[in-house]
């Protein structure tokens, strides 16, 4: 039967005791942590946050609590479980009081982040408690153990669950407090693990221990809970990953192929955007024209139709046409020095050669319109017998922000 020395085992009861042991340090410790903790929550400071895990000490009477469960020292267990669930109350209260007092209308992302646990939590629970408890048992490997508390956050928690109840979140702090409990039973757990694999003395304790098995049972309980979101968080990643890469796939054949909406030079493309909250989704583009009736509905049927044979899904093609009146005065060549042919390329086009500004209509003289075709499905709203088109009064009240071009009657007035 495996054995340990009975003067290690002491020395190591009586570290672990110290660690369990309620007092001043402890105690202001944990406020202290919780004071930072949640202050850094309200202004959605990470770095903050970070700094609460580095001053919280309750990593410490965890591991001894994972030391009694595994030599079934139920007096130790009772003194480490008081000690943390002091600094549990306290920390949760200071948090409840000063969400009450700050009232901020919402929460920032910090908040956020901490109400869905998941699998990933529990393994990190599991590998932090572990080195915890390396930490403690080797004395040259105690540098790791500011990392390690950093790694398993057990004071934000507590301080998000205190902020959401104090706005009544009853939903949102029960999961905060579910992440709490996932990194509480996965320290113990990681600790019992390391400890057993350590020493063939614990691992003979551990095979006989009831309170190890209850402890196991627990956390596997929290398997159920943590297993659904780990799966939702896979669907959702998997969902953005897909519309991100249908995304790229789009805007790429959008501005970067040949066939677009025509000559590259009179219809470009500013913006792409997909609403995926409607079915077939929108790929809604905005694209800047020197011809207002550009690019035709015939131009933007096509390029839909070619974006839907190398999709899976079906979309629909909406374009936003905003139109560019180019004006400017003309101007003599450059004569030839050495820096006007440092600066302009030999190939560029004369200025002479260029369209004469007379050719170009004046906004002030283009001719009025008889006819609006884009506004065709608003005819309620249009009586020609009685309102003038022309009217800027009227076509401020129709007030249409974009064109969309998806009727029969744009494209043949646009042909």
């Amino acid at each position: 039967m495996a054995s340990i020395e009975p003067s290690k085992l002491d020395r190591w009861q009586r570290s672990f005791e110290n660690d369990a042991e309620l007092d001043e340090v402890f105690i202001v410790l944990s406020i202290g942590s919780g004071l930072i903790a949640t202050l850094g929550l309200l202004a959605d400071s990470s770095a903050v946050v970070i700094g609460a895990m580095v001053v919280a000490p309750w990593i410490m009477p965890l591991r001894a609590a994972a030391f009694a469960v595994l030599l079934g020292d139920i007096p130790l267990l009772t003194r480490s479980l008081r000690t943390l669930m002091v600094g549990v109350f306290a920390t949760t209260a200071l948090s409840v009081l000063l969400g009450k007092l700050v009232l901020l209308p919402q929460f920032g992302t910090e908040v956020a982040i901490r109400t869905e646990p998941n699998l990933l939590d529990l393994g990190i629970a599991l590998v932090a408690g572990g080195l915890a408890t390396y930490a403690k048992l080797r004395s040259d490997a105690v540098s790791s153990l500011a990392g390690t508390a950093i790694a398993v956050a057990l004071v934000p928690p507590v301080c998000v669950m205190g902020l959401l109840l104090s706005h009544s979140k009853w939903e949102m702090a029960l999961k905060a407090g579910l992440l709490f409990a996932t990194n509480l039973l996965g320290i113990l757990t990681g600790g019992l693990v390391l400890m057993a694999f350590k020493d063939p003395y614990f691992r003979q304790q551990l095979k006989r221990s009831q309170l190890g098995a209850a402890n196991f049972a627990l956390t596997g309980l929290l398997l159920i809970p943590l297993t659904t979101s780990f799966i939702n968080l896979l669907s959702r990643a998997k969902k953005v990953n897909t519309r991100d890469l249908v995304e790229q796939t789009i805007e790429k054949f959008l501005t970067r192929e040949t066939l677009t909406f025509g000559d590259k030079k009179r219809v470009e493309v500013e913006r792409v955007d997909i609403g995926w909250n409607t079915n077939p989704p929108i790929v809604r583009v905005i694209v800047r024209v020197a011809d207002p009736d550009l690019p035709t509905f015939k131009q933007v049927s096509a390029v839909q139709e070619e974006i839907n044979k190398r999709q899976d899904i079906r979309f629909r093609l909406v374009v936003q046409r905003n139109a560019v009146d180019v004006a400017g005065p003309e101007e003599k060549p450059n004569i030839q020095t050495p820096i006007s042919k440092q600066l302009i390329d030999s190939n560029t086009q004369p200025a002479d050669d260029a369209k004469p500004v007379e050719d170009m209509r004046p906004f002030q003289q283009a001719p009025q319109f008889k006819q609006l075709p884009f506004l065709d499905k608003m005819n309620p709203l249009i009586n020609e017998n009685k309102h003038d088109l022309n009217s800027i009064s009227e076509l401020e009240a129709i007030n249409a922000p974009e064109l969309l071009l998806d009727s029969q009657t744009a494209d043949k007035n646009a042909d």
